[in-house]
Protein backbone atom coordinates (compact mmCIF):
# COMPACT_ATOMS: atom_id res chain seq x y z
CA UNK A 1 0.00 0.00 0.00
CA UNK A 2 1.69 3.09 -0.86
CA UNK A 3 1.25 6.00 1.17
CA UNK A 4 1.28 9.76 0.26
CA UNK A 5 1.27 13.08 2.46
CA UNK A 6 -0.85 15.09 0.59
CA UNK A 7 -4.14 17.69 0.64
CA UNK A 8 -7.04 17.61 0.86
CA UNK A 9 -9.53 20.41 0.02
CA UNK A 10 -12.34 21.89 1.89
CA UNK A 11 -13.16 25.31 2.53
CA UNK A 12 -15.88 26.96 0.10
CA UNK A 13 -15.85 28.26 -3.32
CA UNK A 14 -12.79 30.63 -3.72
CA UNK A 15 -11.55 30.38 -0.38
CA UNK A 16 -10.03 27.09 -0.37
CA UNK A 17 -8.07 25.63 2.50
CA UNK A 18 -6.46 22.00 2.45
CA UNK A 19 -5.76 19.60 5.36
CA UNK A 20 -1.95 18.11 4.90
CA UNK A 21 -2.98 14.15 5.36
CA UNK A 22 -1.20 10.83 5.22
CA UNK A 23 -3.72 8.80 2.64
CA UNK A 24 -3.10 6.18 0.60
CA UNK A 25 -2.31 6.54 -2.82
CA UNK A 26 -5.60 5.06 -4.10
CA UNK A 27 -8.26 6.52 -1.90
CA UNK A 28 -10.01 9.67 -3.36
CA UNK A 29 -8.59 12.81 -2.89
CA UNK A 30 -11.13 14.31 -0.06
CA UNK A 31 -11.62 10.51 0.90
CA UNK A 32 -10.43 8.50 3.52
CA UNK A 33 -7.41 9.31 4.97
CA UNK A 34 -4.49 7.37 7.72
CA UNK A 35 -3.71 10.70 9.87
CA UNK A 36 -4.53 14.24 9.59
CA UNK A 37 -1.31 16.49 10.21
CA UNK A 38 -2.14 19.77 10.02
CA UNK A 39 -3.51 22.48 7.65
CA UNK A 40 -2.75 24.41 5.06
CA UNK A 41 -3.98 27.85 4.15
CA UNK A 42 -2.49 30.21 1.05
CA UNK A 43 -5.51 32.74 1.46
CA UNK A 44 -3.16 34.64 3.86
CA UNK A 45 0.47 36.19 2.83
CA UNK A 46 2.52 34.58 3.43
CA UNK A 47 0.24 31.75 3.55
CA UNK A 48 -0.03 29.84 7.17
CA UNK A 49 1.10 26.47 7.08
CA UNK A 50 0.13 24.76 9.99
CA UNK A 51 0.91 20.79 11.14
CA UNK A 52 2.62 18.51 13.61
CA UNK A 53 6.69 18.56 12.58
CA UNK A 54 7.18 15.26 14.43
CA UNK A 55 4.35 13.50 13.07
CA UNK A 56 5.51 13.90 9.50
CA UNK A 57 8.92 13.62 10.02
CA UNK A 58 7.75 10.18 10.79
CA UNK A 59 5.59 9.52 7.78
CA UNK A 60 8.12 10.85 5.92
CA UNK A 61 11.40 8.14 7.86
CA UNK A 62 9.19 5.80 7.27
CA UNK A 63 8.74 6.22 3.38
CA UNK A 64 5.39 8.32 2.94
CA UNK A 65 6.08 9.91 -0.74
CA UNK A 66 4.76 14.05 -0.09
CA UNK A 67 2.93 15.36 -3.68
CA UNK A 68 5.30 18.38 -4.93
CA UNK A 69 3.13 20.93 -2.98
CA UNK A 70 3.43 19.11 0.09
CA UNK A 71 7.47 18.36 -0.21
CA UNK A 72 7.19 22.49 -0.75
CA UNK A 73 5.83 22.89 2.27
CA UNK A 74 7.50 20.53 4.09
CA UNK A 75 10.82 21.97 2.80
CA UNK A 76 9.29 25.27 3.86
CA UNK A 77 8.77 24.19 7.34
CA UNK A 78 12.37 22.60 7.43
CA UNK A 79 11.02 18.94 7.75
CA UNK A 80 12.95 18.01 4.70
CA UNK A 81 16.30 19.42 7.02
CA UNK A 82 15.63 16.98 9.48
CA UNK A 83 15.43 13.89 7.86
CA UNK A 84 18.63 14.36 6.10
CA UNK A 85 20.19 15.28 8.75
CA UNK A 86 18.50 12.24 10.68
CA UNK A 87 20.02 10.22 7.95
CA UNK A 88 23.34 11.68 8.65
CA UNK A 89 23.11 10.54 11.96
CA UNK A 90 21.63 7.02 10.90
CA UNK A 91 25.01 6.80 8.90
CA UNK A 92 27.21 7.89 11.40
CA UNK A 93 28.59 10.88 9.78
CA UNK A 94 26.94 13.43 12.67
CA UNK A 95 26.44 13.30 16.05
CA UNK A 96 22.39 13.90 17.17
CA UNK A 97 23.51 16.87 18.88
CA UNK A 98 25.56 18.50 15.89
CA UNK A 99 22.38 17.54 13.79
CA UNK A 100 20.32 19.33 16.54
CA UNK A 101 22.43 22.31 16.85
CA UNK A 102 22.57 22.69 12.66
CA UNK A 103 18.64 22.45 12.43
CA UNK A 104 17.89 24.53 15.15
CA UNK A 105 20.58 27.26 13.59
CA UNK A 106 18.75 26.60 10.58
CA UNK A 107 15.44 27.14 12.08
CA UNK A 108 15.70 30.19 13.81
CA UNK A 109 17.42 31.88 10.63
CA UNK A 110 14.21 30.93 8.59
CA UNK A 111 11.89 32.53 11.82
CA UNK A 112 13.83 35.64 11.10
CA UNK A 113 13.18 35.62 7.79
CA UNK A 114 9.60 35.01 7.83
CA UNK A 115 9.34 37.59 10.54
CA UNK A 116 11.05 39.80 8.66
CA UNK A 117 8.81 39.69 5.56
CA UNK A 118 5.65 39.75 7.50
CA UNK A 119 6.69 43.23 8.60
CA UNK A 120 7.46 44.17 5.86
CA UNK A 121 4.09 43.44 4.30
CA UNK A 122 2.90 45.65 7.52
CA UNK A 123 4.79 48.43 6.81
CA UNK A 124 4.28 48.52 2.87
CA UNK A 125 0.30 48.38 3.51
CA UNK A 126 1.15 51.14 6.53
CA UNK A 127 2.49 53.78 3.45
CA UNK A 128 -0.26 52.41 1.04
CA UNK A 129 -2.64 53.29 2.98
CA UNK A 130 -0.64 56.89 4.05
CA UNK A 131 0.01 57.54 0.31
CA UNK A 132 -3.73 57.19 -0.16
CA UNK A 133 -5.16 59.66 2.18
CA UNK A 134 -2.74 62.10 1.30
CA UNK A 135 -3.84 61.89 -2.27
CA UNK A 136 -7.66 61.48 -1.18
CA UNK A 137 -6.38 64.93 0.95
CA UNK A 138 -5.15 66.99 -1.90
CA UNK A 139 -8.18 65.70 -4.00
CA UNK A 140 -10.68 67.21 -0.96
CA UNK A 141 -8.24 70.61 -0.95
CA UNK A 142 -8.89 71.07 -5.09
CA UNK A 143 -12.57 70.30 -4.30
CA UNK A 144 -13.02 72.68 -1.75
CA UNK A 145 -11.41 75.37 -3.42
CA UNK A 146 -13.07 74.76 -6.60
CA UNK A 147 -16.36 75.24 -4.18
CA UNK A 148 -14.89 78.41 -2.54
CA UNK A 149 -14.23 80.05 -5.85
CA UNK A 150 -18.21 79.04 -7.09
CA UNK A 151 -19.88 80.57 -4.19
CA UNK A 152 -17.59 83.68 -3.92
CA UNK A 153 -19.10 87.04 -4.41
CA UNK A 154 -19.26 88.21 -8.09
CA UNK A 155 -16.46 91.20 -8.84
CA UNK A 156 -17.62 94.83 -9.39
CA UNK A 157 -18.95 95.85 -12.79
CA UNK A 158 -17.14 98.86 -12.54
CA UNK A 159 -13.50 96.69 -12.61
CA UNK A 160 -15.26 94.57 -15.97
CA UNK A 161 -15.96 97.69 -17.84
CA UNK A 162 -12.35 99.07 -17.26
CA UNK A 163 -10.87 95.91 -18.52
CA UNK A 164 -13.12 95.70 -21.77
CA UNK A 165 -12.68 99.09 -22.81
CA UNK A 166 -9.38 98.65 -24.01
CA UNK A 167 -10.43 95.60 -26.21
CA UNK A 168 -12.93 97.20 -27.83
CA UNK A 169 -10.65 99.66 -28.33
CA UNK A 170 -8.42 97.78 -30.39
CA UNK A 171 -11.52 95.17 -31.86
CA UNK A 172 -12.61 99.42 -33.48
CA UNK A 173 -9.15 99.76 -34.60
CA UNK A 174 -8.67 96.65 -36.89
CA UNK A 175 -12.36 96.74 -37.69
CA UNK A 176 -11.74 100.54 -39.42
CA UNK A 177 -8.83 98.98 -40.65
CA UNK A 178 -10.30 96.22 -42.44
CA UNK A 179 -12.85 98.62 -43.72
CA UNK A 180 -10.48 100.89 -45.21
CA UNK A 181 -8.87 97.91 -47.17
CA UNK A 182 -11.68 96.74 -49.32
CA UNK A 183 -12.30 100.48 -50.37
CA UNK A 184 -9.00 100.45 -51.15
CA UNK A 185 -9.05 97.30 -53.54
CA UNK A 186 -12.06 98.43 -55.20
CA UNK A 187 -10.39 101.87 -56.15
CA UNK A 188 -7.96 99.43 -58.11
CA UNK A 189 -10.29 97.12 -60.00
CA UNK A 190 -12.20 100.09 -61.47
CA UNK A 191 -8.89 101.56 -62.79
Amino acid sequence: MPVKIRLARRGRKKAAMYDIVVADSRSPRDGRFIEKLGTYNPQTNPATINFNEDKALDWVLKGAQPTDTVKAMLSYTGVMFRKHLQIGVAKGAVTQEQADARYQEWKDAKDAKITGKKEQLGSDKAAKKKAALEAEAKVNEARAEAIRLKNAPAPEPEAVVEEEAPVAEAETATEEGATEAPAADATEEQA
